[in-house]
């Protein structure tokens, strides 16, 4: 690595990710995108996917930055000098008939399995240097040339959720822009600095009595709730299972407006439908459940880190559900009041601004690789499932410049976090998209499969309540 330029330091939180990943406990996340290009677009495909491409990199720095020396305590970010399109783009002919989650009615969709396959496959393989740490695999559609979905993949050191559904924007303003002059396929990567890291401005405090609380849980007494269902113990290696569930657009905007009738929001009804599920499905001995989620820290943050921004600018929330207050009168009656407890969960914390998160403990960790990651082998894990929902793409319907119709944000497996992963985003078509992932071995299959179903027939039957 000592042949390219040296940028600033790993920031905490992103050495948290550069960690996991170099020891193979969490690789990578995506977010994918299909994309419909004017009746007069004449030009191949992977014009477009370079043009779009090289604009990109321009206007994102850290695409073009690796961590070096990863397996230290102390990486750092390094720039490549060039980018070699032709080995960070895949392109792929799809096997089904269509790149759109198909209808089966107005208010069902089928799920995108070309799409599907290709995220699971693609969670599996971590980065290596020199290469750049994220790629992306564009599915051609065998019926409409004018469609193409894009699936980015990328190591959550350099971006977030947001980031990669900011990746998306920039791609569209780049589609939409003139695209004349010749494309290339080598693309010199700007010699600009990089953003900063989230801890060095903003100041990511904690409280005396969640310090406390939370350093008599690790080094005095943390109880073990028999109760609770977190799959099996913490294993190695890693092998990331997805399922894509598609919502239509009718049906979700059912369920936004039942959502502002009960005084809460989709992503707290989402946290409690799955909750659910999940008891309808494990033995009835279990009665307690652990759902975390994470929210976007950029509206705390100053001017320079935008909703555009690209970068890790993160924070957690922690919740709770047990069977008693999910099933307190029958398995029929809905309990909206959880659904308005999880909202208020979200709320406060959005109303401490990044103040009392697990990123802000970073601090007191010594040893990224040991103390989080490997000295967890064969521990009982502490989180059951979460749920991350980066929102939605709302953009103008002109049919004479490039859209994106569908999204999908999906996650690889955590091998020390929670035991399903429950990532959501809502595309340019309306349509929602529900991706849930868990590692083999640790979730049986049948929990999964019969858990999306439940989930699935309970977000209808809400949706169209009488």
């Amino acid at each position: 690595m000592d042949q390219f330029e040296r940028l600033r330091p790993v920031g905490r939180l992103e050495k948290y990710s550069t960690a996991r990943h170099q020891v193979g406990f969490y690789l990578n996340l995506a977010v994918a995108a299909t994309y419909t290009l004017p009746n007069e677009s004449t030009r191949p495909i992977k014009d477009y996917v370079f043009k779009a491409c090289a604009a990109i990199i321009e206007e994102h720095p850290i695409l073009s930055a690796i961590p070096a020396a990863d397996d230290t305590q102390d990486p750092y970010f390094v720039r490549l000098p060039t980018i070699d399109l032709d080995q960070v783009v895949q392109f792929t002919q799809r096997e089904q008939n269509s790149s759109s989650s198909t209808s089966t009615g107005d208010y069902d969709l089928s799920p995108d399995l070309d799409l599907q396959t290709i995220l699971q496959s693609e969670h599996n393989k971590p980065f290596s240097a020199p290469n750049p740490f994220w790629r992306l695999h564009v599915l051609l559609d065998k019926e409409v040339n004018s469609r193409f979905t894009v699936a980015l993949i990328l190591h959550h050191a350099l971006g977030d959720g947001t980031s990669a559904k900011s990746f998306h924007l920039s791609f569209l303003r780049a589609l939409r822009s003139p695209s004349d002059g010749e494309i290339s396929h080598t693309v010199e990567t700007p010699r600009i600095p990089l953003l900063p890291n989230i801890e060095d401005i903003h100041p990511m405090s904690l409280s005396f009595w969640f310090l406390a609380k939370k350093i008599f849980q690790a080094k005095i007494y943390s109880p073990t709730d028999p109760g609770l269902w977190a799959g099996s113990k913490i294993q190695l290696p890693i092998s990331t299972r997805i399922r894509l569930v598609p919502f239509s657009k009718k049906l979700v905007d059912h369920l936004r407006n039942a959502c502002r009738q009960e005084r809460t929001t989709i992503t707290a009804l989402l946290q409690t439908v799955y909750a659910r599920a999940l008891f309808m499905n494990i033995p009835k001995s279990f009665s307690r459940l652990n759902c975390t989620g994470a929210f976007s820290t950029r509206r705390f943050l100053p001017d320079i880190i935008t909703e555009q921004s690209m970068g890790v600018y993160v924070a957690d929330i922690e919740e709770s559900y047990t069977r008693s207050s999910l099933f307190a009168n029958d398995s029929v009656t809905f309990p909206w009041e959880e659904t308005r407890r999880s909202r208020e969960t979200i709320q406060a914390a959005l109303d401490r601004q990044g103040a009392d998160t697990g990123p802000s403990l970073l601090k007191f960790v010594n040893n990224y690789q040991e103390e989080l990651c490997l000295s967890k082998i064969g521990q009982n894990r502490d989180k059951s499932f979460e749920v991350s929902n980066i929102g939605a793409v709302v953009l103008d319907e002109d049919p004479s410049l490039p859209c994106i119709q569908g999204m999908a944000f999906s996650q690889c497996a955590s091998v020390m976090g929670n035991a399903i992963g429950v990532s959501v985003v809502t595309g340019g078509d309306g349509c929602l998209v529900v991706s849930l992932s868990w590692q083999d071995g640790v979730v049986e299959d049948d929990i999964m499969e019969a858990s999306i179903e439940t989930m699935k027939a309970e977000l209808h039957s809400l949706a169209f309540r009488e």
